[in-house]
């Protein structure tokens, strides 16, 4: 599973998906409980316009999953129309990774 987080410096989930100029891309190997990080990837983000989310779905279009600190309703609706997931969050990268990944897991144990 590929996930994507926003983050200005790589260690900290602090940006809004709309205005998210820096994503951090990471593969997450099931069968190995195993994180890597893949690369960096910056969109350039223009300042007269709100929110940018086709522009950095393209960025991440490979990714499954995106953490962010924020995201719209339009961000929602665009994001799930591309196939990719939000997820809202906030702290360091390795929390909110882990979070998440242990959040995937336990939901595939779950027995209705």
């Amino acid at each position: 599973m590929r996930i994507a987080v926003a983050s200005t410096d790589g260690e900290n989930v602090d940006l809004h998906f709309g205005k998210a100029s820096s994503l951090y891309v990471y593969e997450y190997y099931e069968e190995k409980d195993e994180l890597d990080f893949i690369g960096h990837r910056t969109v350039e983000i223009e300042a007269d316009m709100k929110h940018q989310n086709p522009k950095i779905i393209k960025a991440i279009e490979d990714c499954e999953v995106a953490i962010c600190e924020q995201f719209g309703p339009k961000a929602a609706i665009y994001a799930e129309d591309a196939g990719l997931k939000l997820v809202k969050d906030e702290g360091t990268v390795e929390e909110v990774l882990r979070k998440y990944i242990d959040h995937v897991n336990f939901m595939k144990n779950i027995k209705i």
